[in-house]
């Protein structure tokens, strides 16, 4: 069965990453590059495991819209939203033995020195049958 694990972020943890200080200090680039080097190597341990079968970061919520319709129109918000919200920031796709192996591999993405930070694992749903489950 497919997983989603879905990261999450903020435009300061954007901000943050790219060197920009707010509330947070910026992160320097070796910060930078030690999260990078981390991320690789998770996927690496998933390629070569085979059960990777997607993953992908999402540029910052400054550049997101948000679509909503009202009165039947299309009512369009820019980002970024409220610091305090959060956003998808990224998601890897993952195609495992069960739901357990799939929590499993999530733990991996949550970074233990960051109280409060997760992610959420979901099924990927193959069709409207898999609904009822």
């Amino acid at each position: 069965m497919k997983y989603m694990i879905l990261l999450y972020g903020s435009q300061q943890d954007y901000d943050v990453l790219s060197g920009q200080p707010g509330d947070r200090p910026a992160m320097t680039p070796e910060q930078v590059a030690a999260m990078h080097a981390h991320m690789e190597k998770v996927h690496r341990a998933l390629v070569d495991s085979g059960e990777l079968v997607d993953a992908q970061g999402l540029s910052a919520p400054v550049h997101a819209r948000r679509v909503q319709v009202d009165g039947g129109l299309p009512v369009v918000t820019d980002g970024p939203y409220p610091e305090t919200q959060e956003v998808l920031a990224g998601y890897t796709i993952v195609e495992c033995a069960s739901f357990d192996r799939a929590t499993e591999i999530a733990s991996g993405f949550v970074n233990p020195d960051a109280p409060g930070e997760y992610v959420d694992v979901r099924p990927v749903l193959d069709g409207v049958e898999d609904l009822a489950g």
